[in-house]
Formats: structure tokens, C-alpha cells, sequence
């Protein structure tokens, strides 16, 4: 068994021991216990492990090196868009995908730069989950994933799919090279999510936060951004501490962020194309 492998039976288990302490589960969320208890355990992680060493890679490494850095690793992974894109027939997008690895990995010397968006070739972000929702598969409950954090019962399975196509998986490299890897994508992914720390901590409830947040982001994707701005239906927030009953709501203060639509595309969350499973980059 990998020494992934082993933190992730670890972080079950810790996980299982928080759920059996949580009251009732909010409306739409059934697994709610299960994945505040998850979420716990990945929140431990990122404050002792992940967001430190992000802090600092962001600090010491010049931006133009995390902005190649970037590059290479979001190139490796695009397989998996192209593969979607024509798993939805999207043979319009599947085309224009094509034209800008072909790009990239020539005139952008493998990745590392980025000339097809300076010709104003956009890139499309694709996942199998994705593909699913496209073709009538319903999401299913919201699901926290040790280690690789939000997903739904259908997107976690998919993860699977999209490692086939997924070049951070597939190359032919040796285990510890593919652990470096890895490890560096974490790193430069969680770098890249530092803004987003302030809305999250003033959050009422960081758990249901990032829960709307991230199932907005993906309905947004799986529509291809053709939503509603209505809150999500089936999902009732926490109760918040009472109020004079005949109060107007009070709006956001000066010095708290408030949070963008989750349903835009600069969402502060992970992009679920931007990941990958097989052990490694989920």
C-alpha cells in the first residue's frame, strides 16, 4: 500500500469518529455527518501542511516560474477536456481544444507557455462528471473526499475515468518522480486558492460555504453557465443566531468580504478538470 494510500485510511478513520458526534443533517446534505467529519480532517491537514508550504512557495518562487509551473501542469491534464468535449459532442469545442494542445505543446515548448490563449484560443474546462450531468446522470448527495475534498457520488467515480486521460497520471515515470509531481501541483494549486482563505474563515459556517459554493461552480459547469442565480433548492443552510423578527437583514460590512456568485467562473475553488485521480493529483 502507498504511503497515499495509508494517510487516506488514516483520514477515514478519523473522519468516522467525528461523524458519529453530528446532530441531524441539514436538508439535501444526507451525508452531512460523514463529511463535516472529512472536512475536519482535510481542514487539519491544510493548516499544518499544505497552506504552509504554499505560503511560502508563493513568497520565495518568482511568478513568472509558478506561472510556467502552472502551465505545464494544467497542459498535462487537458487530455481529459478533449476527451469530454467529444464524449458530449461538443465537436466545435473538441476542435478548438485540439488546436491549442497542439499549440502549447509545440510553439508553448510542452506547456510551459501559453501562447494559445494570446491568440485568443479559450480554454474550455471538461471532466467525465461533467459528462455525466450532460447526459441526465443526477449528481447525487455532496460528498467530502479525504484528502481530495468536495465532489458529489457521481463526480467521485468519474475521477477514475479521467485519469485515463490524464497525463500527470499516465506518464511512464518512477514513483517518486510522480509523488514530486504531485506534490508539487498540490502546492501550486493551493497557492493559487491563498485569496480565497479570508471569505472562507468569516464564513458563519465554512462547511456549508464551501458546499454551495462548490455545487454552484459545478452546476455552472455541467450547464455550461446557462443557471439561474436562485440558491440551490434542496439545501437549507444552518440557522444563524436570531434576530429582531421585523429587522431588515443587515448587509455586509465594510471590513467582511463578501463572497462572488459561486456560479461564476472565477470561483476561488478548485476546478474539478484541474484534478485528476489514480492516487495521486485528486
Amino acid at each position: 500500500m502507498s504511503n497515499l494510500a495509508r494517510a487516506a485510511v488514516a483520514a477515514l478513520t478519523l473522519a468516522c469518529a467525528g461523524c458519529a458526534t453530528t446532530g441531524t443533517p441539514t436538508p439535501g446534505d444526507p451525508l452531512e455527518g460523514w463529511n463535516r467529519g472529512v472536512q475536519r480532517v482535510n481542514d487539519a491537514l491544510d493548516r499544518k501542511v499544505v497552506r504552509p508550504a504554499a505560503v511560502r512557495y508563493r513568497r520565495h518562487v518568482p511568478q513568472v516560474l509558478r506561472t510556467g509551473i502552472g502551465n505545464l501542469l494544467g497542459h498535462l491534464a487537458f487530455p481529459t477536456t478533449i476527451a469530454n468535449d467529444l464524449l458530449q459532442g461538443k465537436l466545435a469545442d473538441t476542435a478548438a481544444d485540439i488546436g491549442r494542445f497542439a499549440i502549447n505543446s509545440t510553439l508553448g515548448i510542452g506547456g510551459l507557455l501559453d501562447p494559445a490563449s494570446r491568440i485568443g484560443i479559450r480554454r474550455n474546462e471538461e471532466d467525465f462528471g461533467q459528462t455525466l450531468g450532460r447526459w441526465g446522470v443526477p449528481a447525487g448527495p455532496y460528498l467530502v473526499l479525504p484528502l481530495f475534498g468536495p465532489s458529489t457520488l457521481r463526480d467521485a467515480p468519474a475521477m477514475f475515468a479521467d485519469a485515463q486521460t490524464d497525463l500527470r497520471v499516465q506518464l511512464d515515470i518512477k514513483e517518486s518522480e510522480r509523488a514530486a509531481l504531485g506534490a508539487v501541483f498540490v502546492v501550486d494549486t493551493r497557492a493559487g486558492l491563498l485569496a480565497a482563505d479570508a471569505a472562507m474563515d468569516s464564513a458563519f459556517d465554512r462547511y456549508a460555504f464551501v458546499r454551495n459554493a462548490w455545487l454552484q461552480r459545478r452546476e455552472y459547469l455541467v450547464r455550461d453557465g446557462d443557471v439561474s442565480d436562485e440558491p440551490l433548492e434542496d439545501l437549507e443552510d444552518p440557522e444563524e443566531p436570531e434576530g429582531p423578527q421585523d429587522a431588515e437583514p443587515p448587509g455586509p460590512s465594510a471590513d467582511q468580504p463578501v463572497p462572488a456568485s459561486a456560479s461564476s467562473p472565477s470561483t476561488s475553488l478548485m476546478a474539478a478538470s484541474e484534478r485528476s485521480a489514480g492516487g495521486t493529483f485528486r
